[in-house]
């Protein structure tokens, strides 16, 4: 592998920096493989709509050579790379292959905000979703989560792993970050993990050192001004915006704190870290901000960087929901007929957009209506499904969610009868039961069939499904 001179020379002088062992660590071949364990779909509740600890499956997935990541309460290295894409547990939300470095999120959000308390949560570059689902994670079930992504194919892919991971309390958008200049002071917390020039993904991706540049540098740290200064409106007053990338260039990094701290009204936020850990703690050379380094051969995880800011002044002003809205609520008659489906006691809010009706918290209504209007919406909360007749055809979406009530009527299946469903192929099951009935591997859900007298339908969404026979591990791209 060879690495960009201009690259090594620009990072010479950086505290933590080692160039032997950064061109050593780069040429090793070495690749790390993590996980964060959807903690929300570990207990899973029993048909009285009580919580039942069962974590078989993922026990048996996180073997004794799995070892946790320090700073992630969900977070496991695996001894080796399994082929994800062939097992169901994937599939069905019950975790995600996140790079370990970027799960530092978690401390980020916890050492600076209360995540007991209600939030506006906006993950503003958010595909294809490691940080959103962390994110829906560690808040509050009364907190919002906007998940943003600009561009409309990698929105499909944050859309998919939302639904995947199965909270109510999510907005997936897709728009330009000047879109949130509308919402003023509305946010808590920002989420920035910007575009960047990607040198601390060289070791994963290799083709990216071909595309490394001085220039390209330079572009970035325009773009992530331009980003940063058009979101940065949308920040309430003693809001806390954390700002990451996965370079290790200093212009992407500590002199966009500088310019921050130059531009706007904000202090930077130092965090607390084990030295154990491996992370460089840096401060710009400006304004002294806060950053926190990941060099791959000082901690087990590739490149990153991440800075905190508190802002100070912007004012508390409120929006009024619109007083018109696309979303309309469910009627007696649709609620009656889909509140069966649901968790006994969920305080869901059941919402009709066209023809589809969606379940949404309760207490997040005005949130819900001004998102709607000031933001285009690929995905609010749990789609349910659409009603036909006196009946409800359910979304894969309630399948994969944590409010479908336990009681539903389910077959499980093996792990090759899962990957032919999960292929969208015919299923041959005996089975009593007519009408729609929920498929699960390992007490996870995974979609629905429809039992007729003749056959059995596949309801597995057709974009989603599993194209591949076999794979060659060291090829996969998860």
């Amino acid at each position: 592998m060879q690495l960009p001179q201009q690259l090594l020379d620009s990072l010479t002088g950086i505290a933590g920096f080692d160039k032997e062992a950064f061109i050593q660590v780069h040429e090793s071949g070495e690749q790390v493989t993590s996980v964060r364990v959807n903690a929300a779909k570990s207990v899973i509740p029993d048909k009285s709509g009580q919580g039942n600890n069962r974590q078989l499956a993922i026990d048996q997935f996180l073997t004794p050579q799995s070892v946790k990541i320090p700073w992630s309460s969900n977070g496991y290295y695996l001894p080796e790379r399994p082929v994800f894409i062939f097992d169901p547990l994937i599939h069905a939300g019950a975790y995600y292959v996140q790079e370990a470095s970027s799960m530092f999120l978690e401390q980020a959000l916890v050492q600076t905000t209360d995540v007991s308390q209600p939030l506006r949560v906006l993950d503003l570059c958010a595909a294809p979703g490691g940080k959103s689902t962390l994110l829906q994670s560690l808040i509050s079930a009364d907190s919002l989560l906007v998940s943003n992504e600009v561009i409309k194919s990698r929105a499909a892919i944050l859309e998919e792993n939302s639904i995947k991971w199965g909270g109510a309390n999510v907005i997936v958008t897709n728009a330009d970050p000047t879109t949130f200049e509308r919402l003023e002071n509305f946010f808590d917390v920002i989420v920035i993990d910007a575009p960047c020039s990607g040198s601390g993904l060289f070791r994963r991706e290799r083709e990216a050192i071909g595309e490394w540049s001085e220039q390209n540098v330079e572009l970035c740290y325009q773009r992530q001004q331009r980003i940063l200064a058009a979101v940065m409106p949308a920040l309430k007053e003693g809001g806390v915006l954390i700002y990451s990338t996965c370079s290790y260039s200093k212009e992407e990094d500590e002199h966009i704190g500088d310019w921050l701290m130059d531009s706007f009204p904000v202090d930077s936020l130092p965090l607390t870290i084990d030295a154990t850990w491996g992370i460089v703690e840096t401060q710009s050379d400006g304004r002294r901000a806060y950053g926190y380094r990941f060099f791959p051969y000082k901690v087990k995880g590739e490149g990153f960087f991440i800075s905190c800011f508190r802002k100070q002044e912007g004012g508390r002003g409120t929006i009024k929901p619109p007083k018109k809205s696309l979303l309309q609520k469910a009627s007696k008659n649709e609620t009656a007929i889909i509140q069966p489906w649901l968790q006994p006691g969920s305080p869901m809010q059941l919402w009709k957009m066209k023809e589809e009706i969606l379940a949404f918290p309760q207490q997040l209504e005005k949130e819900l209506l001004t998102i709607v209007d000031n933001v285009y919406v690929r995905r609010a909360g749990i789609a349910i499904g659409k009603i036909a007749g006196s009946d409800l055809v359910p979304d894969h979406a309630l399948a994969l969610s944590t409010i479908i009530n336990p009681a539903i009527v389910a077959v499980t299946l093996k792990k090759e009868d899962a990957l032919q469903y999960l292929r969208r192929e015919e299923v041959s099951l005996s089975i009593g039961h007519r009408g729609w009935t929920l498929v699960q591997y390992e007490q996870y859900n995974v979609g629905w069939i429809k039992v007729l007298p003749n056959r059995i339908n596949n309801y597995y969404p057709q974009n989603w499904r599993i194209l591949k026979r076999a794979v060659d591990s060291a090829n996969e791209n998860s």
